[in-house]
């Protein structure tokens, strides 16, 4: 086995593209994704996995509905770390742009069971590779 070192912020350097998840490393069976996001992403649901999001830099606000159809939101500041569990519709939006690591099940698709026309400034994936 094989160990190697990675430099978060020389990672993010290697994009640009928001809404768009690079896959930085595995751990087990999860991946450890960066993304540059900046406005709203969609409304969508991961029925069998909770998903982590850590905020690197800037603010993310994660709302969240309940079963009920109640709805609420956390706002996350940097270093702010928080986990939608498994079944819970949520949307992240981030006004002025933020950076976050999420911790997913590799092969989780970024928008879950969202069903819609995925708009232009979202890419819908199971992660890209860093190049």
């Amino acid at each position: 086995m094989t160990a190697t070192t990675l430099n978060i912020d020389d990672a993010l350097a290697t994009f640009d593209e928001l809404w768009s998840p690079r896959i930085l490393t595995h751990v087990n069976d999860w991946d450890v994704r960066l993304a540059k996001v900046k406005g709203e992403y969609v409304w969508h649901a991961h029925a069998d996995t909770d998903e982590l999001f850590i905020v690197l830099d800037g603010v993310l606000d994660i709302y969240l509905r309940g079963a009920d159809g109640s709805e609420r939101s956390v706002r996350l500041g940097r270093h702010d770390v928080f986990v939608v569990p498994k079944g819970t519709e949520h949307r992240p939006v981030s006004e002025n742009g933020a950076t976050m690591m999420l911790f997913e099940p590799s092969g989780t698709l970024t928008t879950g069971d969202y069903a819609g026309d995925v708009p232009e400034h979202i890419i819908s994936t199971t992660g890209t590779p860093m190049i």
